[in-house]
């Protein structure tokens, strides 16, 4: 099964000098965690609600003055849409990742894929299971 068959498509990008407040707003309008960032309709980052948060908000950023430029994760992970479902699950493991960006032939964004997408539409049971073990493998925190 390719990636193109169980991805959500139309997903709908920002821009990196559009304000964390903006972004959080459409966001919450989407019901969406992610958000790709596309300059010139070329993918540069994605921002998360994680990032706002924990990039920007605990540091004390304005979020009406803070571009999503400040605090996207710039060097994304991605695949195509003709990529195997389990070529991607691989790639979401390997990054412990739990949404990755689906570009078409022309490189530019074409949908997303998640763990939840993988789960519901792949219909591989072993496959979701083993991919959401992988990505959500405990990380060591920080001190």
């Amino acid at each position: 099964m390719r990636v193109c068959e169980v991805m959500t498509q139309g997903a709908e990008c920002t821009q990196p000098d559009t304000t964390l407040a903006d972004a959080a707003q459409r966001m919450k309008s989407l019901n969406v965690g992610a958000l790709p960032v596309c300059e010139a309709d070329r993918l540069v980052g994605l921002i998360t609600d994680r990032d706002i948060t924990v990039r920007a908000t605990a540091q004390g950023c304005d979020p009406r003055a803070t571009t999503v430029r400040e605090a996207m994760t710039p060097d994304i992970v991605y695949c195509f849409d003709d990529q195997l479902v389990g070529d991607a699950a691989r790639i979401m493991e390997d990054h412990q990742i739990r949404r990755l960006p689906v570009l078409g032939g022309d490189e530019r964004l074409v949908g997303i894929l998640s763990l939840g997408d993988i789960a519901v539409k792949s219909g591989d049971d072993r496959l979701s299971g083993e991919a959401l073990e992988q990505v959500s493998e405990p990380a060591v925190p920080n001190r």
